[in-house]
């Protein structure tokens, strides 16, 4: 299963543009559904050249489902509920705000101001949160009431984020301890997940106005990622064929597309990493946190290699770019064997040895 990313934001703010420009699905702008929803595949060099090296039967590069999640803002509660339902099971959230100026482009409000978007997004998912949390303080009433240190402990966690949220804190500022995190885990709570801030501008030219700055300083202090994206040019070069979006993406004065940039930014926010697997068969990319363990990544493989795990055979994409084949990897000492604690590393090309039962 691939990484999954909402884009929210308040309607009118070019959300749908830039889902065209990260995955070219050609969403229609107006008058279109809730929710638009796609997978795509992840940009990653290093897949092309061990396809060219390996040529396998088949190919599976990492992927990012991205949804399309329709304008939040000031909603009725059931409006409000089929939006966060959508927002439930994502990774990571891509706020989009709109950074520029133009009369002809309709918008929530009379004046463009970042920050207020952003407050008035995070206000809605706060009010659901409240609720949530609320319900499950209700739960655990009657057990606290038997003493129950642990409960007692859960209860006043609860309690605490509870209080900071309806004061107008998003629980990912709250500063949680990993106990506090762990008390308000099954609430799922929306302002608790990770936040990309995608600025929505109209040339690059405006990369440095007032709207983006302040942004900008947003993401900063909330030590989020923001990434900035020409929304409508970048959606008419996503429809391009790959070899022709380079000139483009040049003339714009980018060196990377927008989905590239905002893989990187997710991918740094969430502290994930891809490694490989490689042969004639096949050719694979997977996700794994950037502490994960051996086991923990064999696991993303398959659960039985978490399970049995053994070792792992390891050696780095680099070293087999520089020495050009499995067999020199092996005569330079580079093929590796790893235990349970070995973290794997950006980059890894890995084989598995696990009991199988």
């Amino acid at each position: 299963m691939g990484l999954r990313c909402g884009l929210i934001g308040l309607p009118s703010c070019g959300k749908t543009v830039i889902f065209n420009a990260i995955t070219a699905a050609k969403a229609p702008l107006y008058g279109g559904s809730e929710l638009n929803r796609v997978v795509v595949n992840l940009p990653d060099e290093r897949m092309k050249k061990l396809v060219d090296m390996y040529h396998p039967a088949k190919v599976v590069p990492a992927t990012l489902e991205v949804l399309d999640i329709a304008g939040i803002g000031n909603e009725s509660n059931g409006r409000r509920s089929r939006l966060m339902g959508n927002i439930k099971d994502l990774e990571a959230l891509l706020h989009t705000v709109r950074c520029f100026e133009d009369d002809q482009v309709a918008f929530h409000h009379d004046r463009i101001d970042p920050v207020r978007d952003v407050e008035t997004v995070d206000l809605e998912m706060m009010a659901a949160d409240s609720a949530t949390l609320e319900n499950k303080l209700n739960r655990l009433a009657k057990k606290v009431r038997t003493g129950d240190k642990e409960v007692v402990r859960e209860a006043g966690h609860c309690e605490k984020v509870r209080a900071a949220i309806q004061e107008g804190i998003p629980a990912r500022k709250q500063g949680l301890t990993p106990q506090e995190l762990a008390s308000v885990y099954e609430c799922n709570l929306f302002s608790l997940k990770p936040v990309v801030y995608i600025a929505n501008i109209k040339k690059m030219s405006e990369a440095g106005n007032a709207h983006v700055l302040a942004l900008q300083k947003l993401a900063a202090e909330e030590r989020a990622e923001m990434i900035l994206v020409c929304g409508k040019d970048e959606a008419d070069i996503a429809e391009l064929e790959p070899d022709e979006r380079g000139i483009f993406l040049e003339e714009l004065g980018l060196k990377e597309s927008a989905m590239e940039r905002l893989l990187q930014a997710a991918y740094r926010k969430l502290g994930l990493i891809n490694f490989f697997t490689v042969g004639e068969d096949e050719v694979r990319a997977w996700t794994c946190n950037r502490d994960d363990k051996a086991p923990v990544a064999a696991g993303k493989i398959h659960s039985d290699m978490e399970k049995g795990f053994i070792r792992m055979e390891v050696f780095r994409y680099s070293d087999l770019m520089e020495l050009g084949s499995e067999a020199a990897i092996a005569k330079a000492g580079k093929r590796r064997l790893e235990g349970r604690e070995y973290e794997v590393q950006d980059g890894d090309i890995v084989s598995v040895l696990f009991n199988k039962g």
